[in-house]
């Protein structure tokens, strides 16, 4: 048996980043993990993989569209999935590799096996018990589904299936239009597949700036994908090698069907806590099935954590990193802390959709008053000469101290132009003050700059 200051249970994005900074504050950590592999759902079934495919497909999509107006000739490839999946696995082991090297650089010891906590300060794997002074559950979610809708992961299934297909599908069909289903709908889409996509709500990505929202389903239509909004599934049924999904409109409660080769179930995830044993350890659980904890982390039970997926918030990788973070330095004596006011989100689609902070939607609700400035990348040089000029930047401030109150991107790069709007929001700034920032000629980030300006007299190429 052995014993730890801390102890990690998953290796994902939180799990790992959590040990290994545990690890340099001088506390003896482990993690524990089942999978063959660290890195969790997001390394090994999710952000990663998906990426590896979302890149692969987007450079299928510029040979096939862009090339030959830039002057590149030539036969347009053809697609070999066998090697796209090599590619994707390839892409996956360089990572999982990376954080196995990582744990050793740093003492951190890998507990081969599944966790459960039989007490406080006890963790379970296989037959052998550790003791550890504190522990952290960093478990992860898992895909959730709807009744009435059986999952296969062969015709029938989550993102985990849809990055192993056997065969491109013809036709697809996604339920749910946000971040997972978008990303991988346009993957196939991409591919050729006839990808329509079913939403319950009126409206595609819940939760985001309605403006943007609209603009990226017109450029995702345009891109091939078909969508069926304020649709209610009522089931999926299966029969030889295609599936069918039977669903109500809300409008008129009329009842319609949709056959596929493939039917993607995007909607959502759920907090992964099967077997760690917290029901009879008495851990307080939300209504949603999260884990309760409160400013630190803790749960009710003492010496006991949670972080990531299976608390409240963003089920983001990164916000599971800032967690991980935050209580490691919390146990380790420090003030670890997360600015959950400051965490961007990003599709990945093309062109990427990023987001921080307010909507016009939630600062309507609130009644604050505030300001718009916009600019669009057609009026972006780099982004023209690069076919990326869709979409927008919108920045939005405080009407009488122009503090940034939020952003929305649609556009290239979003994901990575949105960070230096954090990094303003982080320190209290103006949009003034990216304003009067220089900004490199001819770059994306210089759309971020123009709508800065916008805050106040105006863009100057708009």
């Amino acid at each position: 048996m052995s014993s730890y200051d801390v102890i990690f249970i998953g290796s994902g994005p939180g799990g790992y980043v959590g040990a290994i900074r545990a690890a340099q504050l001088g506390l003896k950590v482990a993690c524990v993990e089942g999978r063959a592999t660290l890195g969790g759902t997001c390394l090994n079934v999710g952000c990663i993989p998906s990426k590896a495919l979302l890149h692969a497909t987007h450079m299928l999509h510029e040979a096939e569209h862009n090339f030959a107006g830039m002057g590149l000739k030539g036969k347009a490839p053809t697609v070999d999935w066998t090697q796209m999946l090599t590619y994707k696995s390839e892409t996956i082991a360089q990572n999982t590799g990376g954080i196995e090297f990582l744990f050793k650089k740093n003492k951190v010891d890998w507990i081969k096996g599944w966790a459960t906590i039989p007490a406080a300060g006890k963790v379970k794997v296989g037959d052998e018990t550790h003791d550890a002074k504190h522990i952290v559950i960093a478990t992860g979610s898992q895909a959730a589904s709807l009744p009435g809708v059986e999952v296969d992961e062969k015709i029938v299934v989550t993102s985990t299936g849809a990055l192993e297909l056997g065969k491109i599908p013809k036709t697809m069909v996604v339920i749910g239009a946000g971040v997972i289903g978008l990303e991988l709908g346009s993957v196939f889409a991409r591919l050729g597949a006839d990808v329509n996509v079913i939403e319950y709500l009126d409206a595609i990505t819940p939760g985001m700036d309605a403006e943007v929202a609209r603009q990226f389903q017109k450029v995702l239509t345009k891109q091939g994908l078909k969508f069926t909004l304020g649709a209610a599934v009522q089931g999926v049924t299966v029969k030889g090698a295609k599936a069918t999904v039977s669903y109500k409109l809300r409008k008129d409660d009329s009842t319609h069907e949709m056959t596929a080769d493939t039917v993607l179930v995007a909607t959502g995830r759920k907090p992964y806590t099967d077997g760690l044993g917290l029901a009879d350890l008495g851990v307080e659980m939300t209504e949603r099935g999260q884990i309760k904890t409160n400013g630190s982390f803790a749960t009710n039970v003492a010496g006991i954590y949670a972080i990531g997926d299976t608390i409240t918030g963003p089920m983001l990788a990164h916000k599971a990193e800032d967690e991980g973070m935050a209580v490691a330095e919390i146990l380790a004596g420090q003030h670890g802390h997360v600015n959950y006011g400051v965490i961007p989100g990003v599709i990945y689609t093309h062109p990427e959709v990023a987001n921080v902070g307010e909507t016009e939607e939630s600062l309507k609700a609130a009644g604050r008053a505030y300001k718009v400035g916009k600019f669009p990348f057609m009026g972006n040089a780099r982004a023209k000469a690069n076919h990326a000029a869709d979409g927008f930047v919108k920045i939005l401030a405080d009407k009488e101290t122009d503090r940034i109150l939020g952003a929305h991107i649609i556009g290239p790069m979003a994901g990575d132009l949105i960070h230096e709007i954090c990094v303003a929001m982080e320190f209290g700034a103006a949009a003034e003050d990216l304003a009067r920032t220089c900004h490199a000629h001819p770059t994306y980030s210089e759309a971020v700059r123009e709508a800065a300006l916008a805050c106040g007299d105006g863009a100057i190429h708009a």
